[in-house]
C-alpha cells in the first residue's frame, strides 16, 4: 500500500494575481458604478431645479403678461394658467398656496404630502427649496418650491399692484381671498432620469457578472492547476516511492511490452547480468544475455504466468549465474496484456548453502562409517606391525629384512590414516582458553623451522604489533596452522614463499596463510574440503576437512583466494570473543 500524505494547498503567483486583479476590479467597478449613480442624481437635481425654475419664471411671466392685459375672460385667469401649464408632459403638478396655508390654485397630480416643506419655511429663504414628494403615482416626482410673486417687477405702486393682482385672480371665484405673499410648488417627473439610472444600474451589473464570471473562471482554473499541481505531485511522489521500492527489492526485476522489449529495470538485475539500467532498455532478452538462453524465450513471448523456474543466466563476460525467474502478466482495466513483469532471484548463495548442506551430510555419512571401519582395521594392523618386527629380527637375509621395514612403515602410514580419519570422525570438542595470537603464530614458525629450511623455502612471519587475545583451543588451532603450512609447503617449489600473518579488523582478527605455489582451478577450490580429495599422490585428503571442522567449531570463517600457476591465500576470519559468541 503506498503511503498517503495530504497535498498542501498552496496558490500560484498566477493565481494570487489573478484573484487580487478580480479583487481590485470589482472594487473600482463598484466604486464607479456608486460614483456614476450619485453624480447622476446630482445632475439630476441640478437640470430639474433649473427645469423648474424656469418654469416658474415662464409662469410668473405669463401671470404679468395677463395682469397688464386685463384678461378677465374665462379661463385666463390664474387658474387657467396654471391648467395650461400642467398640461406639459414632464410636468406632475403646480400648486400655489398663500402664506396662510390656503391653496389659491392646482392643477396635475396635486397630493397633500408629508414631505413638503411648510410654506413659512419657503418663504423663509431666498433660494428655490427642492425634495422628492411623497405621492401614491408610480412615477418618482422631484417638487421645487419658491416664493410666487409675478407683480414685484411690475412699474406700479404696491397699492396697485395688489389690486390688479386681487382683481385678475377673481378670489371670489374660488372661495377665498388671494391676500399675502404665495408660494408656488412645480412637481416635475424623474422618468427619463429613472430610465437612465436604471440602464446605468443594469450595466454595472452585466459588467458585475461578467467580472464576477471572469473571477469565478479564474478560481476555477486556480482550482483546476492546483488539483493538476497536486496530481502532478502526487504521481511524482508515488513515482519515487515505486522506484525506491523497486530499487530496494532483492530480486531482480524487469518489465517487458508485448514485443518482448524491456521497458524498465531494476539495479539488481543489472548487477547480475553485468549490464547498466540504461543499457537494457529497448532490447529483447535474446539480445541482452545472447542466443545461448532459449529457454526463456517460449515462455515470454506466451504471454504465460508462471513461478520460480530455474534457469541459468548468462553474463556477457561469459559467467553464469543460477536464478529462479517468475513471471506476471500486466492487464490494463479491461484485462488487454499490456506486457509482463518478470522477477530474477539470485540462487548463488543458495545454491551454496545447499551444497554445504549436502557436503555435511556426506562428511556425516562418511564419518560414521569412518569410526566403524577404523576400529576394525586398528587392531588386525597391531598385529600384523608385530609379526613384521618379529619376522624383520629373525631374519638372516638382508631382503628378507628390508621387506619387513617396508611392512612396518606401511602400517604405520594406514595408522596415521586412521588416527586422521578418527579425529575427522569424532572430534573433540575445543577447550577456549585465552590464547596470545603472536606467541601462537611465533610456535608454529617454530615447529616448522626446519621443514622450510630443507625445502629451502623463504618463510616470512608477520606479526601484529598489538598484543591480541582470542577465546580459542590452543592444541587445536595449532594444528590448524600446521595442516595449512604443511599444505603450502607441499604447493610451493624450491625458493618459493610463505608468509604467516594476522591483523585486526575491528572485532574480527584475519590469519592468512599465502604461499606462491602452483595455485588451484575452480574445480580444486571447489573440493578441497572434501575428505579423501587431495592433489598430492601422498596425500590422505584429510588434513584440509580437519581445518573446515575445527574453524567451524571456533566460529569463524575460511576464505580462499587462489589461481592456477600464481599461488594460494587462504585467510581465517576469528571474532575475538569467542566466548560472547558461544553464549
Amino acid at each position: 500500500m503506498i503511503p498517503k500524505s495530504p497535498p498542501s494547498f498552496k496558490f500560484s503567483r498566477v493565481g494570487l494575481t489573478i484573484v487580487a486583479a478580480s479583487i481590485v476590479l470589482f472594487s473600482v467597478l463598484t466604486a464607479i458604478t456608486f460614483r456614476n449613480l450619485n453624480r447622476e442624481q446630482q445632475l439630476m437635481k441640478h437640470f430639474l431645479l433649473q427645469e423648474g425654475l424656469t418654469l416658474i419664471r415662464a409662469f410668473e411671466a405669463g401671470t404679468r403678461t395677463s395682469m397688464m392685459l386685463h384678461w378677465q375672460a374665462e379661463g385666463n385667469n390664474l387658474a387657467a394658467l396654471v391648467r395650461e401649464t400642467a398640461k406639459s408632459p414632464s410636468v406632475a403638478y403646480i400648486g400655489i398656496i398663500n402664506e396662510q396655508g390656503k391653496v389659491a390654485a392646482t392643477a396635475g397630480e396635486w397630493r397633500d404630502s408629508s414631505t413638503r416643506p411648510p410654506v413659512s419655511q419657503v418663504l423663509s429663504h431666498d433660494a428655490p427649496l427642492t425634495n422628492f414628494a411623497a405621492q401614491d403615482s408610480p412615477r418618482q416626482i422631484f417638487e421645487v418650491a419658491k416664493e410666487f410673486n409675478p407683480v414685484a417687477s411690475l412699474e406700479l405702486g404696491g397699492e396697485d399692484r395688489r389690486n390688479r393682482w386681487q382683481q385678475w385672480c377673481q378670489p371670489e371665484r374660488y372661495g377665498a381671498p388671494i391676500t399675502g405673499r404665495q408660494v408656488i410648488f412645480v412637481g416635475l417627473y424623474t422618468t427619463e432620469f429613472d430610465e437612465a439610472r436604471k440602464e446605468d444600474v443594469r450595466q454595472a451589473l452585466i459588467m458585475g457578472g461578467i467580472l464576477f464570471l471572469l473571477g469565478s473562471a479564474g478560481l476555477y482554473f486556480i482550482f483546476l492547476y492546483q488539483g493538476i499541481r497536486v496530481s502532478r505531485s502526487t504521481l511524482a511522489n508515488m513515482e519515487l516511492y515505486t522506484r525506491n521500492v523497486i530499487e530496494s527489492m532483492p530480486v531482480g526485476l524487469l518489465t517487458l511490452d508485448t514485443g518482448g522489449r524491456i521497458v524498465s529495470s531494476n539495479g539488481k538485475i543489472a548487477e547480475l547480468l553485468g549490464q547498466s539500467e540504461t543499457g537494457l532498455e529497448g532490447k529483447t532478452w535474446r539480445q541482452v544475455t545472447g542466443d545461448r538462453h532459449s529457454r526463456l524465450e517460449p515462455l515470454i513471448q506466451g504471454g504465460t504466468d508462471f513461478f520460480d523456474v530455474s534457469l541459468e543466466c548468462y553474463r556477457q563476460d561469459g559467467k553464469t549465474i543460477p536464478v529462479k525467474v517468475s513471471a506476471a502478466r500486466l492487464l490494463n482495466k479491461e484485462g488487454k496484456w499490456l506486457g509482463t513483469v518478470l522477477t530474477f532471484r539470485d540462487m548463488r548463495e543458495i545454491r551454496e548453502m545447499e551444497e554445504k548442506l549436502e557436503r555435511s551430510r556426506r562428511l556425516a555419512a562418511l564419518g560414521r562409517m569412518a569410526a566403524g571401519i577404523a576400529h576394525e582395521i586398528r587392531n588386525p594392523l597391531g598385529t600384523l606391525r608385530g609379526f613384521a618386527q618379529y619376522f624383520g629380527g629373525q631374519a638372516q637375509d638382508g631382503s628378507a629384512k628390508r621387506y619387513a621395514e617396508l611392512m612396518i612403515g606401511e602400517v604405520d602410514r594406514l595408522n596415521r590414516t586412521i588416527s586422521a580419519l578418527l579425529q575427522f570422525a569424532r572430534p573433540r570438542e575445543p577447550e577456549f582458553e585465552k590464547v596470545v595470537l603472536g606467541e601462537l603464530l611465533t610456535k608454529t614458525a617454530q615447529l616448522l623451522a626446519d621443514d622450510f629450511k630443507n625445502h629451502a623455502v623463504a618463510f616470512g612471519l608477520d606479526v601484529p604489533e598489538e598484543d591480541i587475545s582470542l577465546d580459542a583451543d590452543p592444541d587445536l588451532f595449532l594444528q590448524v596452522l600446521l595442516n595449512l603450512l604443511q599444505n603450502a609447503l607441499a604447493a610451493v617449489e624450491e625458493e618459493g614463499s610463505i608468509v604467516l600473518g594476522a591483523r585486526r579488523y575491528n572485532d574480527a582478527v584475519h590469519i592468512w596463510v599465502r604461499d606462491n605455489g602452483k595455485g588451484m582451478t575452480q574445480e580444486e577450490q571447489a573440493r578441497m574440503f572434501d575428505p579423501f580429495f587431495s592433489t598430492r599422490k601422498t596425500g590422505t585428503g584429510l588434513g584440509l576437512a580437519v581445518v573446515h571442522n575445527i574453524v567451524e567449531q571456533h566460529h569463524a570463517r575460511i576464505g580462499v583466494e587462489s589461481e592456477s600457476g600464481k599461488g594460494t591465500t587462504v585467510t581465517l576470519v576469528l571474532p575475538i570473543h569467542q566466548g560472547e559468541r558461544r553464549e
